[in-house]
């Protein structure tokens, strides 16, 4: 049995979920954050790794497509998990094959509604007060070839008032995912590695 486990985050932008997820498992012992990927090479999280003392890689989106450097990176690192904190391309077979029940996401809606291609972010909570919803919440979900369609291993809501505008929604969705997010990681692993 292992005796810990590495983590590698994916993320395409801002980072604030990765940055909190490395915090929480700084004083960890079982789980470490050992590094970040982005496929954007301006993205505001390789500030925070370098900031946070995390080795950070950059891969254009025809090598995350085609090629099989970042699983090589990976490998080499021992990566046990990938952890999707805000990362926005549809993840290859190949990474998924590799990485079985392995890959962890956080989508800004109570699944199934309000999944699939384009829905992220914005474009989420905007679906969401359309629709007249009321309440919304997190869904951390495993990854598989279609997108956000894995099995839900943890939900948490939140209350939405009829006033709320789009960015309040998205506000009280940070909110539970900066609370959750890190600690459904954890709960996850833990059952799968150590009980």
């Amino acid at each position: 049995m292992k005796t810990s486990v590495n983590l590698a985050i994916f993320a395409s932008g801002n980072g604030s979920n990765a940055e909190n997820i490395v915090k929480y498992f700084t004083p960890y012992n079982t789980i470490r954050v050992d590094s970040i990927f982005t496929n954007k090479v301006d993205a505001y999280v390789l500030e925070r790794a370098n900031r946070l003392d995390i080795p950070s890689f950059y891969f254009n989106n025809t090598d995350f497509r085609t090629g099989d450097s970042i699983l090589e990176i990976l490998h080499a690192r021992h990566i046990d998990y990938i952890i999707l904190a805000g990362f926005l391309l549809k993840i290859p077979s190949n990474l998924i094959m590799a990485y079985p029940q392995k890959i962890i996401n956080i989508h800004p809606a109570l699944l199934p509604k309000y999944g699939g291609k384009g829905m992220y972010g914005d474009n989420v909570h905007r679906a969401v007060k359309e629709a007249g919803d009321s309440k919304s919440g997190i869904s951390i979900h495993l990854v598989n070839e279609h997108y956000d369609d894995g099995a839900i291993i943890f939900q948490a809501q939140c209350k939405l008032e009829p006033s709320d505008t789009i960015s309040q929604i998205a506000a009280k969705v940070h909110k539970l995912e900066y609370q959750y997010f890190p600690i459904a990681i954890e709960d996850y692993i833990n059952k799968q590695n150590f009980s």
